[in-house]
């Protein structure tokens, strides 16, 4: 009979090849039909002195039975190759039960039938790793059930025919007899955060990522659907999400609430007249008088007395100014002027209390807008007829106690009223402006006066 032997398996473990012998292993005294020689089964050697047929040791007689790191176990008949590092072994791995062989055998016989061959009486004994069930049959004995296993405390006792074999529970592995737990996290088994612990691990994600059903991957979580942190806008992003705001809206330091944006406080060029803030927008408005263009920020003036929006008289007349109005009431003329036009006033040369006075004073309006800038010419003046020998002065009469104006000549018959400061409505100015005629060939002296009302509108448009 050959040797059974243990070989090894992928894992580095050894696995038993199980032979089990089918053979019943008996020591028998075979005459041998020619010689009438005694005769032993494979494994065994007959005894000369005492008749017995006894096991072979093939551990002692054979050189180098077993090789490499495998261990010889002699058996009865045979022998077994096993690894020298078997934590389980325990006894012969053979037909379970085992036979004693004893009493002496006939030293010589005549030839027989097989059928007449003695046979040797033995008592049935089981191998170790099994024992005697009541119908006298060999069952294995469970080891690990009974407690009688050697494995360390560490490792678990896995039953097996006629052994038992020491092992580790998941996520341990085996180390010099010792269960050693793996540090699953140094293999990358989460994709975002791992916690090893005995035994196993534990996987978990980053904040805005949720554990998948596998329990290794993560998913992102739509912070957007689930729970909408966002007062206006959410955009959701890979783990995380942002809010943002309406137009005309800021995003506060929280990152999740919005606030109006005060465009007003931007720019005070954004509306011409007066900037009005509202929740998520504004408008420009403008003042009585005025309407806003189509550009949604600019002021144009009304005009009252074009659309007949005015509250004047029928004996006054409508002047329009930037913003407003005027009811000009009709000129009435002071003694001794009398009235010679719609607008002018004359003094009879021939009355001899016109002899100091201008001979014509002629009424004249205007309107400028507030803060206008300065110097500007507002105003022009000039004779109506050129006299040989005469030359023409021209000077503010009345009506310039704040040195706003000035005049200035621009040639021999003409000047021009410039405004020298910037003067801030609503207000109404009337000046005196004097043309003074010289004419030295006729010894004569003489003026007229424009009488120039001037109405600042209140806003500077």
């Amino acid at each position: 009979m050959g040797p059974r032997s243990f070989e090894p398996t992928n894992s580095g473990h050894c696995r038993q090849r199980r032979m089990i012998l089918t053979v019943t292993i008996l020591a028998l005294w075979l005459p041998h039909p020619g010689n009438a020689q005694q005769q032993c089964t494979n494994g065994f050697d007959l005894d000369r002195q005492t008749g017995q047929c006894l096991d072979i040791d093939e551990c002692r007689t054979i050189p180098e039975a077993c090789r490499g790191d495998m261990m010889c176990v002699n058996q009865n008949g045979g022998y077994l190759c096993i690894p020298r590092t078997n934590p389980v072994y325990r006894g012969p791995y053979s037909n379970p039960y085992s036979t004693s062989y004893s009493g002496p055998y006939p030293a010589a016989a005549p030839p027989v039938p097989a059928s007449n061959y003695p046979t040797i009486s033995r008592p049935l004994v089981c191998r170790f790793g099994y024992q005697m069930d009541e119908g006298n049959q060999c069952v294995d004995v469970d080891e690990c059930a009974t407690d009688s296993h050697q494995c360390n405390p560490t490792q678990i006792c896995i039953n097996t025919e006629g052994g038992y074999t020491c092992s580790c529970t998941d996520g341990y592995w085996l180390l010099e007899g010792q269960c050693l737990d793996i540090d699953e996290c140094r293999y990358g088994y989460c994709q975002q955060l791992c916690a090893n612990v005995p035994g196993s691990y534990s996987c978990t994600c980053n904040p805005g990522f949720t554990l998948n059903d596998d329990g290794r991957s993560c998913q992102d979580v739509n912070e957007c659907e689930t729970e909408n942190p966002c007062v206006q806008t959410c955009v959701n992003t890979y783990g995380s999400f942002i809010c943002r705001c309406d137009p005309g809206y800021e995003l506060e330091e929280d990152g999740i609430h919005c606030s109006d944006m005060d465009e007003c406080s931007f720019s005070e060029f954004l509306c011409q007249h007066e900037c009005v803030n509202q929740p998520g927008s504004y408008f420009c408005s403008c003042p009585p008088g005025y309407v806003l263009l189509e550009d949604n920020r600019s002021c144009q003036d009304i005009n009252e007395c074009e659309h007949r929006n005015h509250t004047c008289t029928p004996l006054q007349t409508c002047y329009n100014l930037q913003g407003g109005f005027k009811c000009i009431d009709p000129i009435v003329c002071e003694e001794p002027y009398l009235l010679i036009g719609d607008n002018r006033c004359m003094c009879p040369a021939e009355n001899t209390g016109c002899r100091d006075q201008p001979f014509t004073i002629l009424f004249r309006d205007m309107d400028v807008v507030s803060g206008r800038s300065v110097p500007a010419d507002i105003f022009q003046m000039q004779a109506t007829t050129r006299y040989p020998g005469a030359y023409y002065i021209f000077q503010i009469k009345s009506g310039n106690e704040g040195r706003e104006f000035y005049m200035r000549q621009t040639g021999p018959i003409s000047a021009t009223l410039v405004m020298t400061r910037p003067i801030k409505g609503p207000r109404d100015i009337q000046l005196d402006l004097e043309m003074i005629t010289v004419n030295t060939v006729i010894n004569f002296r003489g003026s007229s006066v424009i009488r120039l009302r001037i109405y600042v509108s209140q806003y500077p448009f």
